[in-house]
């Protein structure tokens, strides 16, 4: 089966009116990739993309762990001001799982950092895949794009796809002492683009 739209309606929100769609298989999937299209997008120019893969704690509960509710809503300030794309892919911890990631959880509170605490479960470090954001941008006509992100990966995903990546902006959120080694793994190890001169 063929990943593709399965629904779509409009979505009055803070920043502004968005269609929204939900992305799967499956037209009974519980879990679909859900996607938002600003109503000041425009196609005919790149337009502003944000993947942005699910992240209860961070973007529900505002976890201090990570910076996750806090890139999505810089993305969506800025989708109100520039118009443009959410792609919340359903990728929970890297592609872990809520459970597995609260198991890392534990884990990060005996000293771990998220990557050993992902590889001691048995787990890759990053799991997660852009090939479904891709084919959702093809399905919607995008030709190019300026990518909100700081990862490498994600710009990566782009090179031999139908959709050009013309630039990128940093979306990146001051470190706190709660968060910091979060984001010095981020940087260290997946070689996010991330200066962390400074912690509140």
């Amino acid at each position: 089966m063929a990943l593709r739209n399965q629904v779509e309606a409009q979505l009055p929100t803070d920043w502004g009116i968005f269609k929204i769609m939900a992305y799967s298989e499956d037209a009974d999937d519980w879990m679909p990739h859900i996607v938002l299209v600003h109503e000041k997008t425009d196609f005919k120019k790149p337009v502003a993309v944000r993947l942005h893969s699910e992240c209860l704690t961070g973007d529900i509960f505002h976890s201090l762990k990570c910076e996750c509710g806090k890139q999505l809503h810089m993305a969506m300030d800025y989708f109100k001001n520039n118009g443009g794309i959410l792609i919340y892919l359903r990728q929970e911890g890297r592609n872990i799982g809520i459970i597995n990631k609260l198991k890392a959880y534990k884990l990060q509170e005996e000293g771990k950092d998220t990557v050993e605490a992902n590889v001691a479960l048995g787990l890759a470090p990053d799991g997660r895949s852009f090939d479904d954001a891709i084919t959702i941008l093809e399905d919607l006509g995008v030709k190019s794009i300026v990518l909100l992100t700081n990862n490498p990966e994600k710009m990566k995903a782009f090179e031999d796809s139908n959709v050009v990546l013309v630039d990128c902006v940093p979306i990146e959120i001051e470190s706190t002492k709660e968060n910091e080694g979060y984001l010095r793994t981020k940087k260290d190890f997946f070689k996010h683009l991330l200066n962390l001169d400074t912690v509140e």
